[in-house]
Order: C-alpha cells, then sequence, then structure tokens
C-alpha cells in the first residue's frame, strides 16, 4: 500500500480501538516511523519508540530486585505508565531472536515479566526485508502469525502530498513529478541514494545552498542539477500569481510540471491560487489545470478553502469547470 493508504488504514485501527499487534514492512527511507509518529500527533495520544536491536533481554523485562527473599522484576522506565499512545517497536527483525521472544510476551499478552501495557496502548513495529539489504534475522513463524502485516511502497503522490504541507523545495518536488522513478532507487554502490527520508534531507540542502550528493547521490544530484535549469527559462510566476501577466503555456514537459508546481507551491493565499487556477484554464491542457487544482488544495486546505471556494463562485467559467472534475480534482 502506498504511504496515504497507510496513514489510512492505522487511523481506521486507532478510530476503532483495535489493538492487534500491527508489523509495518517496506524498504528504508520509505517513511514508516515517520507515519506512525505522525498518526500519534494527530489523535494528540503518547508515542514510544523503542529500538529492540540495541537492548539486552533484560532491558526489556527489567532487573530482577530481592524482596522480601523473593526476586521482584522492575521493568524499565521507557514503557509507559498510563494513559494512551502507541509503543513502537521500531526495526524488530534487526533484533536478535532472543530478543525477538522477549518481545513475543509483550506483543501477545501486552505483558512482559511483572509488567503490563496500560488499556489505552497500541503496539506496532516495523521492519526492513532482506531484499532490502538490511542485516535482519527471521521473525519466529510464532511471532509472525500475532501481526497485522502492513507492506508500504513508495508512492510520489503521497510524497507530494506530505511535501506540500511540510515545506519541501519546490524543485525537488517538480523534479520528482517529472521523474518518480527517483522518488526512491537503492544503489548498492553508493551509502548516499534517493529515497522520500533522503529527498527531505535534501530540501534543507538545497535551501542552503549546499550540495545534496551526499544524501540522494551523484547521479539524482546530477539530474536535479540539470532540471533546476529549466527554472531559468519559466515565465514570471508572481505575475501569474498577481494577475498581472498572462504567458502562453510551456511545451516542454519538464517546463510544464515545474511551473505547475511552482504556482502551487507559491500561491500564499486564495487570491493568487484563482488567478493562478484562472490562468491556466485559459492557456492549459485540462490535466494540467486538475494537476494544478488538486496541489492548490492540499496547500489551502490548511488554511481553510472558504475563501477560495467564494471567490470561485464569482467567476461561472471555473465553477463549472471545479463542477465537471470534482471527484477528480478534490477527490
Amino acid at each position: 500500500m502506498s504511504p496515504a493508504e497507510l496513514t489510512q488504514y492505522l487511523s481506521g485501527l486507532i478510530e476503532h480501538r483495535i489493538q492487534l499487534a500491527t508489523m509495518l514492512w517496506g524498504p528504508p527511507g520509505v517513511g514508516k516511523s515517520s507515519i506512525v509518529a505522525q498518526t500519534a500527533r494527530r489523535y494528540g495520544i503518547g508515542f514510544i519508540d523503542v529500538r529492540l536491536s540495541q537492548l539486552a533481554p533484560t532491558d526489556l523485562r527489567g532487573l530482577p530486585v530481592p524482596l522480601d527473599g523473593v526476586s521482584r522484576w522492575y521493568p524499565p522506565e521507557f514503557l509507559p505508565r498510563e494513559g494512551e499512545g502507541i509503543l513502537f517497536l521500531d526495526e524488530l527483525n534487526m533484533a536478535p531472536p532472543t530478543m525477538q521472544g522477549m518481545a513475543q510476551q509483550l506483543i501477545l499478552d501486552r505483558k512482559v515479566g511483572s509488567y503490563e501495557l496500560p488499556e489505552g496502548w497500541f503496539v506496532w513495529a516495523a521492519g526492513n526485508r532482506k531484499e532490502d539489504r538490511a542485516a535482519v534475522f527471521d521473525m519466529p513463524a510464532p511471532l509472525a502469525n500475532r501481526f497485522i502485516h502492513l507492506e508500504v511502497t513508495p508512492d510520489f503522490d503521497s510524497f507530494k502530498a506530505y511535501g506540500l504541507q511540510a515545506g519541501i523545495d519546490e524543485r525537488i518536488l517538480a523534479f520528482l513529478a517529472f521523474r518518480p522513478a527517483l522518488l526512491h532507487q537503492m544503489d548498492a554502490k553508493s551509502p548516499a541514494w534517493p529515497s522520500p527520508r533522503s529527498w527531505e534531507m535534501a530540501s534543507h540542502l538545497l535551501k542552503a545552498g549546499l550540495d545534496i550528493a551526499p544524501v540522494v547521490g551523484e547521479a539524482a544530484a546530477a539530474e536535479l542539477a540539470a532540471y533546476e535549469q529549466v527554472y531559468g527559462m519559466l515565465p514570471e510566476l508572481s505575475g501569474i500569481l498577481e494577475g498581472r501577466l498572462s504567458p502562453p503555456f510551456p511545451e516542454e514537459p519538464s517546463a510544464r510540471y515545474a511551473l505547475t508546481m511552482g504556482l502551487a507551491f507559491r500561491a500564499e493565499n486564495a487570491r493568487q491560487a484563482l488567478n493562478a487556477f484562472r490562468w491556466m484554464v485559459e492557456v492549459a491542457p485540462s490535466e494540467w489545470v486538475q494537476l494544478l487544482v488538486c496541489d492548490l488544495y492540499r496547500r489551502l486546505k490548511v488554511q481553510g478553502l472558504g475563501e477560495f471556494a467564494l471567490l470561485v463562485r464569482e467567476e461561472p467559467r471555473l465553477q463549472a469547470y471545479l463542477a465537471e472534475y470534482r471527484e477528480l480534482v478534490l477527490g
């Protein structure tokens, strides 16, 4: 499933209080851990990230302390005592079999030793697959049979929706719209390769004027650098957003992606969004208008779509366009 579909599925588990242990599978850098953390924040619940591969069995079960002639196990402080949240066992299958066996009781019985997980907590885990060149151990069949197994794969639409909200550099989003195969491309010969995680890191470097090859690799960085030259040939975006310029729509697909993404990213309010929408309707094929409005919708829904909807109502042609493509554009 895509990251967006995974987010929806995990939200369903929380909303319906389905406290079945859940295992997320996927390649490195696809966003498994981030999606779980974002889900916890969305619902205002706790989030504890435990890396079992870094623990010894006694770190999870606790230490024995003599009390009245009997050993009592005192659990570690990182396990929750109250409230509700997600106990996330990240990199579960990187832990050796002894640790996976210790975790099995926590996953199955919601307790380990004398410790019992509070009622309001979910137990979720994540891991990489052997084909991802990850140093993992086989998961014992009895443990695997206790999980809901969800596999997440890289998906550009999900990454773009996240990037528009998170402020990932528009050049990266436009480039990946043009070259979606480079969203996630593992390279066995290099420690740096493109993934959703490394592209977000690259965004910070790019905004600071630093080389991004150390995080996405030389080949991807070179392609992005070539793509950046397209921006020098674009019409003045501010003039379109302000409604004072109406240049022709570019012919080259790379320039079309750059222009469409640039308008969606730079529209700071409903009026600028309307001007971009109006111009695209006048000069661009319908598929590019739909792409723009989808991205504008993702940006504007944070601020509220009310003002944009009111402005569109004042222009029958734009209103008719949205009515015709409402399901495709707004989803």
